[in-house]
């Protein structure tokens, strides 16, 4: 089984490319599952997969000054914009794979921590459509 350490993760958001500011990142995608037991299941659970959904939970190391993360992030603030995350910086490719989509923008913190903490900013955003993984 091969084994991987995430070094160079790639991020962008709204075509940017935020890799610099970038320490962890997450993609979550989950499927409802809807119950449609009835009485000839004879006592046994059975479910159907129902709505798809996901999130993008990203952590930024923060940056105030002009055109870093902040002055990119807030002008996103309410918006629906397009993501792509790639385990590795190099190209997509059938050992590089990236998914990708749209995710709504629906906070920012420019201010978290505390005395002594380095600023950063956790965020998770939905998604807002499908989340399809690619290879080329």
């Amino acid at each position: 089984m091969a084994k991987m350490v995430l070094l160079a993760a790639f991020v962008s958001i709204g075509g940017t490319d935020l890799s610099a500011y970038a320490r962890k990142v997450e993609v979550t995608v989950e499927v409802e599952d809807k119950d449609v037991t009835t009485y000839a299941s004879l006592g046994w659970k059975e479910v159907l997969g129902g709505l798809k959904s996901g999130e993008l939970s990203l952590e930024f190391l923060q940056d105030v000054a002009a055109t870093k993360i902040d002055s990119i992030m807030w002008p996103l603030l309410g918006t629906v914009v397009p993501f792509v995350v790639r385990l590795d910086s190099g190209a997509k490719s059938t050992s590089n794979p990236e998914w990708g989509g749209s995710v709504l923008i629906n906070g920012w913190n420019p201010i978290e921590g505390s005395v002594g903490d380095e600023a950063s900013v956790s965020v998770g955003y939905p998604t807002s459509g499908a989340v399809a993984r690619t290879t080329a």
